[in-house]
């Protein structure tokens, strides 16, 4: 049974998502602020983190940050609307993706489901697993592994799926809106820039220069392709 960490000074959210979830056939740990977080993290394996950001005693992009540095765990954002530049901050220190406060207890649970499902593939093994060589990047889909010149590279089940989906199609143009409706299973709705950092993210990774990427490239306008 998977277990999902809830993470918000509101209790009274605290206490609607733990319902939401173990009506569900989750497991539920909670914590009110990121110091809290850790420390449960520190004693119990966690599937999937659910994390507010502004929290007092240490916040939501303070805590993610720290996570990042030790698991590839997914981590969802629960975030306010005025909270934009935050999300952003957010998305850049590690978390996976965001759900938008006031949210419906139908798109938590699918969001959470379709993280789980990309976490618990990238440890497992592929129904039709391949290997696929771009350059000087090998991508073996069996083993959820990518190296790079021979050298093994670190990337979050989000990371290897959009890289994936390029490296399978090379040369083929994926707008924002296809690589986050393939990747993430959900119809975009504004999500865009997610797709972006995570972009971003993967070229610091697989990419000598990441300001001039040799093989992830932008096409301006259209989206993103792997260059053959």
């Amino acid at each position: 049974m998977n277990r999902i960490l809830v993470v918000d000074d509101d209790r009274d959210i605290v206490a609607a998502l733990e319902i939401y979830l173990t009506t569900s056939g989750y497991e539920v740990s909670k914590a009110y602020n990121g110091r809290e977080a850790l420390e449960i993290l520190d004693r119990e394996p966690v599937d999937l983190i659910l994390m507010d950001i502004m929290m007092p005693q240490l916040d939501g992009l303070a805590a993610t940050e720290r996570v990042r540095a030790r698991s590839n765990v997914p981590i969802l954002f629960l975030t306010a609307k005025s909270e934009d530049v935050d999300l952003i901050r957010g998305l850049n220190v590690g978390a996976d993706d965001y759900i938008t406060k006031p949210f419906k207890p139908m798109e938590v649970l699918a969001r959470v489901k379709s993280h789980l499902r990309r976490y618990t593939e990238l440890g497992g093994q592929a129904k039709e697993a391949e290997s696929i060589r771009v350059g000087p990047i090998a991508l073996d889909d069996a083993a959820k592994r990518v190296t790079v010149d021979g050298e093994p590279v670190n990337l979050t089940p989000l990371e290897f799926n959009i890289l994936r989906l390029l490296m399978k199609n090379p040369g083929q143009v994926f707008s924002t809106a296809q690589i986050y409706e393939q990747v993430w299973n959900d119809p975009v709705l504004g999500s865009e820039n997610t797709v972006a950092v995570h972009i971003r993210h993967l070229r610091e990774k697989i990419e000598i220069d990441p300001a001039h990427p040799r093989y992830l490239k932008v096409v301006w306008g259209l989206g993103y392709k792997m260059e053959q």
